[in-house]
């Protein structure tokens, strides 16, 4: 499956400090990534909330971040703003890009896809086709799966905290509720049961609860997936979000998982 990253919502970090600067300001670990790796990363406000996620790819002689397009402006400001005695410019690049993900079913490689700065060659997938591996894999949608209101830790991102690395922004509130064990909700995936014949996604923003607990979240992202049926993303409270435990979602019987499906 070809995604077109096509676009100016690439930023190419460069100079001497680029990768102390990006160390101490974003939750990646760019001194471990190893030239030509990709991962991923996030800033965060001071309090540990996520105020822009994105891939970046170590190179050579500078760092570039991949942004979605409309966090590219947010994401330069927000470098610029701490980048104050720091020898490290950045530059919004119009490149050709694309991603290969996998298939619907396989969707976990999707988060470790390279970022190829070079147009597609084949057929590229449609919005439909793209969104139903990103919700089997959990990738987040700034703005509909997290947002200022989240930290990273609920969300598929914990797996990407170095929680070794050393200061950045945000950090203490992070490593403290780490330490603490302390989150009060996470994201999770939801493979939701027919009933009837409504076997159709349920509508973003429905409540889900649970025989124990009437108010045990909300659904973020919903598609029907060919491999897994209905699915969707969904924020749930600590007391219902072990795997394989089940709860009610737009009065269907929903199975929970861990992400990726």
């Amino acid at each position: 499956m070809i995604l077109d990253r096509s676009g100016a919502h690439h930023i190419q970090c460069s100079g001497p400090d680029t990768v102390r600067f990006l160390q101490s300001t974003t939750t990646a670990n760019v001194e471990k990534l190893a030239v030509g790796a990709k991962g991923w990363g996030a800033i965060l406000s001071p309090k540990g909330r996520v105020l822009t996620v994105f891939e970046l790819t170590r190179g050579e002689d500078a760092v570039l971040v991949h942004c979605d397009p409309a966090l590219t402006d947010k994401t330069i400001a927000l470098l610029q703003k701490y980048a104050v005695m720091d020898d490290v410019t950045f530059e919004r690049l119009d490149v050709a890009a694309h991603q290969i993900w996998p298939a619907p079913g396989a969707a976990a490689a999707a988060w470790d896809a390279p970022v190829i700065l070079a147009g597609a060659t084949g057929t590229v997938a449609s919005a439909a086709e793209i969104e139903i591996v990103r919700v089997e894999a959990g990738i987040l949608r700034y703005g509909v799966d997290v947002d200022e209101d989240h930290f990273p830790f609920e969300t598929p991102l914990v797996r990407y905290l170095d929680y070794d690395k050393g200061c950045y922004i945000g950090q203490e509130p992070v490593f403290r509720v780490h330490a603490q064990g302390a989150a009060a909700k996470a994201l999770r995936g939801l493979v939701i049961e027919p009933r009837g014949s409504d076997d159709g996604a349920v509508e973003a923003g429905a409540a889900v609860s649970h025989a124990e607990r009437d108010n045990a979240g909300k659904v973020t992202s919903s598609v029907v997936s060919p491999v897994h049926g209905a699915i969707a993303l969904a924020y749930l409270h600590r007391s219902v979000w072990a795997a394989g435990g089940e709860v009610t979602v737009a009065g269907r019987r929903a199975v929970v998982r861990e992400l990726p499906l």
